[in-house]
């Protein structure tokens, strides 16, 4: 095995914390081909001329506008991008078909539409599908003659998925659905289901249900706070009767379905984040460059370029973690084969490798995205609250991003517990490098021990990853088996784990683009080291609450000073780097690093 496959090949879902910094292999947005861009400019193009012309009339929950703009997007291929091929598909990486998504992603409404049909509503078929279900469905779904919906969610079962009432009863050569489905994305004009069911109320179980199916209906359109454009309905099944065949995957392995394709729209719904993140900024330069205050442009005043600043480093650190983790599942997914009799559970088993870092992507970026459209509304001050203004809109829509996928409540629950069963279960040596750290509370990582031009940025993520070792195992030792209950605790270790491995993304991708002269190599520079200056204090502070949450007195006063062992990082002037970032967004009017 060449060096190169040894890196991939250990890397697991995880062993960012356990590994020394930028020991891994990362993908970078750098390392795209003319091909992925060629598909990205397409994506584009299709926004710019088809779809952001119609953000009004989208927003006006025009089904036969979307529908249309739906199709039209199937017949340019932008449906099918992660279709096999075999089913007139294009089977591209995921890279790919994420940097289409980012493009994709910038009129809110659309987007939803769009990441629904590709991920959750046409996924759950290219996986655990028959090959009959294949050929059925997707050439239909991959080109666009038919759009697609996922059912998953009722009344009283959001976070609780397999507290769910439907039910399915065999009945001679059908099945018989009943109950209901509650915030269905798409229901006003999909042709085809995937619905979840409980099978004699038992075996929680996937179905595909077609529009046309007897039993089937929707309800109502919701009226939302914000994505008013996209189609969300409750779905109602009564004495629904489908074929035989129609069964998804294995009779009582829903929760397999269920949770392995919610992994997939954790990162989808990460790099659609981005996507909006950028056009927010774009719109926010322009109008803090128009509107003048005391004869100025307000971008020229201090504290608006502390946003716009802020607005551009998260966009650097959210895309850079989002394309290291599709790095390490496409490189899973390149050792699975379609032609293998297995193909649909390999796959799915190389993305379930990454849950932490998918729940991350999700996590951070719709939390940094809400940051970003809040921050445009305080930037156009009054204008920002009417809407006649797009701030208005972004923030209402990118709310529902922290609600999606999984809450973000719950995907915090998911990383911590996700590393400690790993760790239990003797697939991460969690234990050994928390062993390792105790040593190194007397001679701690010294700045010296760095080199390169973001040598002191490493010190400080190696620093990072050891207070939230010495902070986690005091909670592994003093909670024991009750740890996964403290769900304070528990997502306190979450927020070290994202915004350590938030630093580490945007580190590595910066010091490649210095070590390769890149064009904007200097700005990534000062976001990246804008975002770590901010950060590594947040680590910090969560390492030290962390211990207070676990014990008190004298064992408190241990842990802490255990904790300040390794706290020898010395910020830099936050003002200085975000004077040089505004300038920068200010003379090219939009996020600088282009990708396409």
């Amino acid at each position: 095995m060449s060096t190169a496959a040894e890196a991939v090949a250990k890397v697991k879902g995880g062993s960012f914390l356990l590994s020394p910094m930028g020991s891994l292999p990362q993908f970078c947005p750098e390392q795209f081909g003319d091909e992925a861009r060629e598909f990205a400019r397409a994506a584009r193009d299709f926004m710019e001329g088809e779809v952001l012309p119609q953000d009004e009339a989208i927003d006006k929950l025009d089904l036969d506008l979307s529908t249309s703009l739906m199709k039209k997007a199937g017949e340019l291929g932008l449906l099918g991008l992660e279709v096999p091929e075999a089913y007139e598909g294009m089977d591209v990486e995921k890279k790919t078909a994420m940097l289409v998504l980012e493009e994709m992603s910038k009129q809110g409404s659309f987007a939803v539409s769009y990441s629904c049909n590709t991920g959750i509503g046409t996924l759950p078929i290219v996986y655990f599908g028959t090959e009959a279900q294949k050929k059925t469905y997707l050439p239909r779904l991959a080109t666009g003659q038919w759009l697609s919906a996922y059912a998953l969610t009722e009344a009283g079962s959001g976070s609780d998925a397999l507290g769910a009432k439907a039910t399915a009863v065999l009945d001679g050569d059908h099945w018989v659905l009943n109950g209901s489905k509650m915030w269905i994305t798409n229901a006003g004009f999909a042709d085809v289901f995937t619905i979840f069911a409980k099978v004699n109320g038992e075996l929680f179980s996937a179905f595909i249900v077609e529009k046309t199916d007897p039993g089937i209906s929707t309800g109502a359109e919701e009226k939302k706070m914000g994505i008013k454009g996209s189609s969300t309905r409750t779905v109602i099944l009564e004495n629904c009767r489908i074929p035989k065949d129609r069964l998804l995957g294995d009779l009582g392995k829903g929760h397999k379905i269920a949770f392995g394709i919610l992994n997939i729209g954790r990162f989808k719904l990460g790099v659609g984040s981005v996507g909006g993140m950028k056009r927010i900024l774009e719109y926010t330069i322009r109008y803090t460059s128009e509107r003048h205050q005391f004869g100025k442009p307000i971008n020229s005043f201090g504290l608006i370029q502390q946003k716009l600043a802020d607005m551009a480093a998260r966009i650097f650190v959210g895309e850079s973690l989002n394309f290291r983790t599709i790095g390490y599942l496409d490189d899973a997914l390149a050792g699975t084969s379609w032609n293998s009799p297995t193909a649909g559970a390999d796959k799915m088993a190389a993305i379930d490798e990454f849950a932490i870092e998918c729940s991350i992507s999700k996590v951070w970026c719709s939390e940094a995205l809400f940051f970003i459209a809040d921050e445009a509304v305080q930037a156009y001050g009054g204008y920002g609250f009417s809407a006649e203004y797009p701030p208005e809109k972004a923030e209402r829509d990118c709310r529902i991003n922290r609600i999606f996928e999984g809450t973000n409540e719950i995907n915090r629950l998911l990383i911590a517990g996700t590393l400690l069963k790993r760790a239990m279960k003797g697939e991460l040596p969690l234990m050994q490098f928390g062993q390792q750290v105790a040593k190194e509370v007397s001679s701690p990582p010294k700045a010296a021990d760095f080199t390169g031009p973001l040598a002191r940025l490493k010190h400080g993520v190696e620093l990072s990853k050891r207070q939230c070792m010495l902070a986690a195992g005091l909670a592994v030792q003093v909670l024991g088996q009750k740890l996964v209950d403290n769900q304070e605790v528990m997502a306190r270790m979450s927020n070290m784990l994202m915004e350590i491995y938030a630093m580490e993304s945007s580190i590595v991708r910066a010091e490649r683009m210095l070590e390769g002269s890149h064009r904007w190599a200097e700005i990534a520079r000062d976001l990246t080291e804008l975002y770590v200056n901010e950060s590594w204090h947040r680590v910090h502070g969560d390492a030290r609450m962390l211990c207070a949450d676990v014990v008190e007195g004298e064992a408190l006063r241990h842990a802490l000073a255990g904790v300040k062992a390794f706290s020898e990082f010395h910020p830099t002037s936050s003002a200085r780097l975000r004077g040089r970032i505004a300038s920068q967004l200010i003379q090219k009017g939009s996020y600088p690093i282009e990708v396409i």
